[in-house]
């Protein structure tokens, strides 16, 4: 079952960076923290209090309505798969992430879902799952 979130990506423009730091970092006051490698050099990883994070992702064709997923945590994500596969949902492992198991599913709407395997995360970037 579903543990927690752990964060929302959400998309920006290229070159929006700075105005997204500006308004996260500065005016909301979350933490910026660094990227694994793998992920990019664009965009930005925001960190709240309790380690859950806002991922800002830069995009070439970015649109403003473009759908940010959520990122939940759970404590089987092999389990996980399985029922949702077993359902007739796909999903689709990525390792972008060195050391962190996680993929996406979609729901029955298309909205797609993060899932994150919780024994990887335990005080990655601070995050307490």
């Amino acid at each position: 079952m579903i543990r927690s979130i752990h964060h929302v990506t959400l998309p920006i423009p290229p070159g929006g960076e700075a105005e997204g730091l500006a308004f996260y970092v500065d005016l909301l006051g979350l933490e910026r923290i660094p990227k694994p490698e793998p992920m990019g050099v664009t965009g930005a990883w925001l960190r709240f209090p309790d380690g859950r994070h806002i991922h800002l992702q830069a995009d070439p064709a970015w649109k403003p309505i473009d759908p940010p997923h959520p990122a939940l945590v759970t404590d089987d994500l092999a389990g996980l798969v399985s029922r949702l596969e077993d359902a007739g949902f796909r999903f689709e492992y990525d390792d972008l992430w060195p050391g962190v198991r996680r993929g996406f599913t979609w729901d029955p709407f298309g909205n797609r879902l993060e899932l994150m395997d919780a024994a990887d995360l335990q005080g990655v970037f601070g995050f307490q799952p």
